[in-house]
């Protein structure tokens, strides 16, 4: 940097705080157990994405919701500033070459989020959208883990959390990433915001501030949301564009973006509930689509009828390396277990390799507890009796008292997978009773129940019919005559 340039980055007031102009910003994508909760998933490793120096913005400044969007969500942080270099520097001394924190709003779009693939450059990227201040605090004289960050927006408390909430610690990010690429001085690593992320539109007034309660504060950090009138070219790149879950996720639940809750309606769910599995595969095929059983699973309570959603699983055959960076720790399968929602059905590939467990009591507890309307897994059930025990709707191709690790690797989760020599997708449609499990479509689903039921209604007459002494020839189909005589029979119902 050349003395002329430091000069003018030392007028500029973006910076003025700070001892440089930052070479880098890295961001955690998600950091705080709040959050990940919020989420429904949580991490086992950090993961990050860069933001330009030329997206800071000091205190009091405004910040433009570009035209064309309406999802513009702040994100109150903790900023931490290098002060010297850190190339592959242990963890317990990383925060040695912290220099300064200070307050950090990480504000994005959610409306151009869905073609940067993670990595953020369009709807975090832009200018101002990376505020920090308005003071730093020494970071010698701090504890890593008694900070707190507080979030208000027009004056009303929106998040409130410490980094002793964070899933990792400070020290371990600045640690992680010089293994990668060196920290120089005055870079700025954003350590993630906690739950209470939303959504803020013109208007709105967002402040953030970090500090020891009782001991020393950043002050708040002020930014003020404006509309912007400069539409987008469309020759030149991807629109803005939102989804039901970019919504859900930018207001931090579906409840607070006003969504209808996810999954079957009640009035869905009570039909599927009174439809039999075979009356729901006759309809299908009648709709062309056969191949739509997990074959090969029998259930473990007959008796109790299974409704609900897709929540996917995946493993691979096991293989000794695979598994010891993949089956350990919080895996995909734990993962899964703990972010299934309630009406949620877990469906797991296991390849139908019935040597081994895929889920024990300790998972089928887990399952209950978080609301899952069940489990269907083409491979084992270890501890039998006790995951029969929980009293939730499981299928399985059988019991095996083997672990995990002896025949499958967890692999991931929530993508298509193959169950039983069936395609399953997350939020397809699952049913079972004591005849097998089906998949229907969910655009089908409220079509083939009507059906379904019409169809019961149906042949419950003629199984009258048949007890009354006819014979089943022109009663089962209804021919013309006794059609007739059926119709006639409902419209006096």
């Amino acid at each position: 940097m050349t003395t002329e340039t430091a000069s003018q980055d030392a007028a500029d007031p973006r910076f003025a705080i700070l001892p440089c102009r930052p070479g880098k910003i890295i961001a955690v994508h998600l950091s705080y157990a709040s959050r990940a909760d919020q989420r429904g998933r949580r991490p086992a490793h950090p993961s990050y994405f860069l933001k330009p120096s030329s997206s800071v913005a000091p205190s009091c400044a405004t910040i433009e919701r570009p035209a064309g969007t309406e999802l513009l969500a702040f994100e109150g942080e903790i900023a931490l500033v290098i002060g010297t270099p850190a190339h592959r520097v242990a963890a317990a001394a990383a925060w040695d070459h912290v220099g300064w924190v200070t307050a950090a709003n990480d504000f994005g779009v959610y409306d151009l989020r869905q073609n940067d693939k993670g990595s953020n450059v369009r709807s975090k990227g832009r200018d101002g959208y990376t505020p920090l201040g308005p003071a730093l605090l020494d970071a010698a004289g701090l504890d890593p883990a008694a900070l707190r960050v507080r979030t208000w927006v027009n004056g009303e408390l929106a998040q409130d959390d410490s980094t002793s909430g964070l899933i990792f610690p400070l020290a371990q990010l600045v640690a992680d990433l010089s293994q990668h690429a060196t920290l120089e001085r005055g870079d700025i690593i954003l350590a993630g915001t906690p739950a209470g992320s939303s959504v803020v539109v013109p208007g709105d007034v967002v402040e953030v501030e970090v500090d020891v309660p009782g001991r020393a504060s950043t002050g708040r950090l002020i930014s003020r949301v404006v509309q912007g009138d400069a539409a987008f070219d469309p020759s030149l790149g991807s629109l803005p564009a939102v989804d039901d879950t970019q919504r859900a996720e930018a207001w931090g639940s579906r409840e607070a973006a006003a969504l209808p809750a996810p999954g079957l309606s009640a009035q869905l769910r009570e039909k599927l509930e009174r439809t039999p599995v075979a009356g729901l595969s006759q309809q299908l095929r009648k709709r062309g689509l056969d191949n739509v059983t997990i074959d090969g699973v029998r259930p473990l309570h007959p008796e109790l009828k299974l409704v609900g959603t897709a929540r996917t699983l995946r493993f691979v055959p096991n293989r000794e390396d695979l598994f010891a960076s993949h089956g350990g720790g919080y895996n995909a399968q734990k993962r899964t277990f703990d972010a299934v929602g309630e009406g949620e059905v877990i469906v797991i590939e296991a390849r139908g390799e019935a040597g081994s467990g895929t889920l024990g009591d300790v998972l089928a507890i887990r399952a209950r507890a978080r609301g899952a309307a069940g489990v269907v897994t083409d491979g084992g059930v270890r501890d039998h009796d006790a995951v029969a025990a929980v009293g939730m709707p499981v299928y399985t191709v059988g019991a095996h008292p083997a672990v995990l690790g002896r025949k499958h690797v967890p692999w991931d989760a929530d993508i298509t997978i193959a169950c039983g020599g069936t395609t399953v997708q997350p939020g397809d449609v699952i049913v079972g009773d004591a005849d097998g499990v089906i998949v229907i479509p969910p655009a089908l689903a409220e079509e083939v129940a009507d059906a379904a039921l019409a169809q019961e209604d149906e042949d419950a007459w003629i199984a009258a019919r048949v007890a009354e002494g006819h014979p089943v020839d022109g009663l089962f189909p209804l021919n013309a005559a006794w059609r007739a005589r059926y119709e006639e029979s409902r419209s006096d119902r």
